[in-house]
């Protein structure tokens, strides 16, 4: 194995495998583990044996599902492949979201039966919107229903027309047994996938005809990399274009992120080999991504660091998890300089300085202690207390906040009590430590009930929780049914009055107050607008008048949810010399909001899912039905691989829990759902009429 020290930056790989549920990520991982010799077998992602190692989970093992984003690091023809398997399944989202802001590259794994699924469509999305270069392996081919070309036909309609094939597979379902190379135009075959390696030979006579076809289309969408190339092409044909130039022309058109090679076969044979060899060959180093920039948190101008170990340090925690042996563990990608052991840093996202105990490199669950990680790469922290998801860690003297991770709201909620005294303390820290480590995990305490509020992004993500709160933390809890999380916000404008004024003998109490309620765009949140001219309301006294329209707004005035995306504009009032205190005007401006909100055509909102349905076709109209009986909106429907269809609607959360279930029956056990948060908008009147009676009583 390669010393992790000796290899240059250049052949290092941050790589991601994502996916939809169920097409063979986590197994890929273990044939990559198996393959470059980290592994002496390739673990079952489901069955009673060891396991899958990037599904070390007790909850991961039980399920047969990825939950947690592991990182595991391996080594390929000179190559460092630093490698994160995220989870498919929609409710963890924000794993995929968080290992995708700090990878260079990402190998998309596809379900040969299935082809673009639901959640292959929106992790596609997320390596979108991160640039992320990407390669395509198409998994299970040899598999009874597998197809290559009509996958490859679904990545062409659903995801992107620039998908190539680089290797073409060689016979079909079981008889499938290796693959003709594109590049150099040779078969490289094997007699049983687990065979230790791959034989090269000639291309078999019947496929010759459409490799040379397959290999002409992909050479002339290679030479647009380079105007010098092309004009070869066109002048001396493709046969002029050596080895060596095709491979750098598709290396390049890789790097640019919107240019995809194709491969296929079985994630746990021998062919994942040329998976390895794409990965080395064509997704990037740290040296192939841009300087990352930031801003320097004294003077806030723009600033960059480039992937050079002699850059002032710059890295970002993108993931914390908590370790029964050494605690709290903060992942971080180092993006320049060197973060050493034992050094001070400072966390420009908290202002604070803090010293990292250890540097650990991660395998999974296991650690190996190293003495320092160098720009580009990837490790885990031990000993840093107040840095979390998102915080940038730099050199002191050189200070630079990189863009955090932003993650949406989570619109699931439901109700924890402990079950006995013991179990009270317990609870505290548990929740704490587990919303420490999951951003899209929320805990708060309702006002008006006591009860402890748990939010997560869906119905399995808060059983997941609970599951490790009971084994992490012994922690033993009654659940309420699950909840949505409703809001609340304004159509219409309002101009009120806040006056509260109390004479008890001696020095009253006085603030008064004019605000303006207007809607804010949906996503602004809460807006305050100062507009006082002259001194009416004295300076000192506003910033209590807008933090007590803010905590009245976060209570809700009509159902008790919160207010969102309001903007209320100060612009008049009056004080006295001595009755007046910051107290006074922070109710003034609480009770200001209540009638004002009131006055300015309130409505509640609920979050509404973009769910879609693969079916049977015999099944269609019953799954059709049944989401327009839970006031769902069809918004389109089309055929998929094998005669399967598929049903996309909007569909309101409140009507969702517990649909897995009622999908499964509906269609004995043959369609499947996923859904994700699409955006809140307005219930009809007699539904907030009935969220409005409810909660009042």
């Amino acid at each position: 194995m390669a010393n992790p020290q000796t290899i240059a930056l250049k052949d290092f790989r941050n790589v991601g495998i994502i996916a939809h549920i169920d097409a063979g990520k986590t197994t890929t991982t273990e044939g990559i583990l198996y393959r470059t010799g980290i592994n002496h077998k390739i673990g079952e992602v489901r069955g009673d044996g060891d396991g899958a190692t990037t599904d070390w989970m007790a909850q991961e093992k039980e399920r047969g599902i990825t939950i947690t984003s592991a990182a595991v690091t391996c080594f390929w023809k000179g190559c460092k492949i630093n490698i994160i398997d995220t989870p498919g399944h929609i409710d963890f989202t924000a794993e995929v979201e968080r290992s995708l802001r700090v990878l260079d590259g990402a190998v998309t794994v596809f379900d040969g039966k299935m082809g673009v699924e639901a959640q292959s469509e929106t992790v596609w999305r997320q390596a979108n919107k991160y640039g992320v270069p990407r390669i395509c392996f198409i998994n299970k081919i040899n598999q009874t229903g597998g197809d290559f070309y009509k996958s490859l036909e679904s990545i062409h309609s659903r995801l992107s027309r620039n998908a190539f094939p680089i290797h073409l597979p060689i016979g079909f379902e079981k008889d499938i047994n290796g693959v003709v190379d594109l590049i150099d135009m040779k078969a490289y075959t094997y007699s049983d996938y687990a065979d230790h390696e791959l034989v090269q030979g000639e291309i078999p006579a019947d496929m010759l005809e459409k490799a040379k076809n397959a290999r002409s289309l992909l050479v002339e969408n290679a030479v647009e990399a380079d105007d010098e190339l092309m004009m070869k092409f066109f002048d001396e044909g493709e046969e002029a274009i050596t080895i060596d130039e095709l491979r750098g022309a598709l290396r390049k058109r890789v790097l640019a992120g919107d240019f995809y090679l194709v491969t296929g076969g079985d994630g746990r044979g021998v062919i994942v080999e040329k998976v390895l060899d794409l990965i080395a060959d064509y997704l990037p180093s740290p040296l192939d991504i841009d300087a990352i920039w930031g801003k320097n948190p004294k003077t806030g101008d723009e600033t960059s660091r480039k992937p050079s170990d002699t850059e002032p340090m710059a890295a970002l925690a993108f993931k914390l998890a908590t370790d029964p042996f050494v605690g709290k563990l903060i992942f971080v990608r180092v993006y320049s300089g060197v973060l050493k052991a034992g050094s001070y840093v400072l966390n420009t996202t908290t202002g604070e300085k803090e010293r990292v105990g250890r540097i650990v490199r991660m395998h999974a669950d296991k650690r190996e202690d190293i003495d320092m990680v160098s720009a580009g790469d990837i490790a885990a922290v031990v000993g840093l207390k107040g840095t979390f998801t998102g915080h940038t860690l730099t050199d002191v003297a050189h200070p630079i906040a990189l863009e955090s991770i932003t993650f949406p709201e989570p619109p699931v909620s439901i109700a924890v009590e402990p079950k006995s005294k013991a179990d009270q303390e317990k609870m505290g820290i548990a929740l704490q430590r587990l919303a420490e480590e999951d951003p899209t995990f929320r805990v708060h305490t309702d006002d008006e009930t006591g009860q402890t509020i748990m939010s997560g992004m869906g119905e399995l993500h808060l059983d997941i929780l609970i599951d490790r709160m009971k084994r992490e933390f012994s922690v033993e809890a009654n659940v309420g049914e699950p909840q949505v999380a409703f809001r609340e916000t304004i159509r219409g404008m309002a101009e009120v009055q806040g006056k509260h004024a109390k004479q008890s003998g001696g020095r009253g109490q006085y603030g008064d107050v004019w605000i303006r309620f207007e809607p804010n765009e949906q996503g602004k949140g809460f807006e305050f607008v100062d507009e006082i001219k002259g001194g009416v309301v004295p300076q000192e006294y506003r910033p209590a008048v807008m933090k007590g329209i803010r905590d009245t707004l976060t209570g809700g005035v009509i159902a008790g949810y919160p207010v969102v995306d309001v903007r209320a504009t100060l612009y008049d009032g009056t004080y006295h010399d001595v009755d007046s205190s910051e107290l006074a005007f922070n109710l003034a401006g609480a009770l200001a909001t209540r009638d004002g909100i009131k006055q300015a055509k309130p409505v509640i909102l609920e979050p509404v899912m973009h769910v879609e349905v693969t079916t049977p076709e015999e099944f269609m109209g019953d799954v059709i039905g049944d989401l327009n009986g839970r006031r769902g909106r069809i918004e389109a429907m089309e055929d998929l691989m094998g005669g399967a269809k598929l049903v996309k609607a909007i569909v309101p959360l409140a009507n969702m829990f517990g649909y897995t279930g009622d999908i499964r029956s509906m269609s004995q056990g043959r369609a499947a759902s996923t859904m994700e948060l699409a955006h809140y908008e307005e219930v009809p009147p007699n539904v907030a009429q009935e969220i409005i009676e409810k909660r009042s009583k």
